[in-house]
């Protein structure tokens, strides 16, 4: 009695595991329901055009692959955190991404076993267009403009130790270099 009381009981964790894995979702990018921005906190805010238009979704080779996830929003809060610490106190920063392409490609002609394998090449650097607006902190426009961002060495960019714990780094060290010399404090003149 005690034994088909046991298989039961498995049986039953057994099928809500496989209806939980069913019915579970993967997070894509695109998704009707994903934020197209950070929620408001802090002096940057940071939101996003419909990832669907990316370059990186439309030639990545495996656009299937390249949606999945939550890389948009993780890039867009490492913009806003990178950019909060450099921004003069009082001052806001309101950054619209209007296009984005991670480092690397998916090469289906390599076969099946790596049609899921972004391959990194120096011809397939990261880069990003986004428009911006920088205020001072009395409210006048410091900047603004458009800027079309790329790191065509990103592979020859000193330790990629970084690399190995996050897919995200080589983006991240873009923005990272787009954040340093868009915020850079002008020079004071000495005499």
């Amino acid at each position: 009695m005690a034994m088909k009381h046991a298989a039961r009981l498995l049986l039953i964790v057994a099928v809500l595991l496989a209806t939980a894995t069913a019915t579970a979702k993967v997070r894509n990018v695109t998704d009707p329901d994903a934020p197209r921005s950070l929620p408001d906190e802090g002096p940057v805010s940071v939101q996003w055009a419909d990832p669907a238009e990316f370059t990186d979704l439309k030639f990545s080779g495996n656009r299937w692959k390249a949606r999945e996830g939550n890389w948009v929003y993780q890039l867009a809060d490492h913009l806003r955190g990178s950019a909060a610490k450099r921004l003069p106190e009082g001052d806001r920063l309101e950054v619209t991404i209007t296009d984005f392409n991670r480092a690397g490609r998916y090469e289906p002609w390599r076969g099946m076993q790596m049609q899921d394998v972004r391959i990194l090449r120096d011809i397939y650097p990261p880069s990003m267009t986004l428009e911006f607006r920088h205020y001072g902190a009395d409210g006048q426009v410091l900047a603004e403009g458009s800027r079309e961002v790329r790191d065509t060495g990103f592979l020859m960019g000193g330790s990629n130790f970084g690399s190995r714990n996050d897919n995200l780094y080589y983006e991240k060290r873009m923005i990272d270099d787009w954040v340093r010399d868009e915020l850079r404090k002008p020079a004071v003149a000495s005499n």
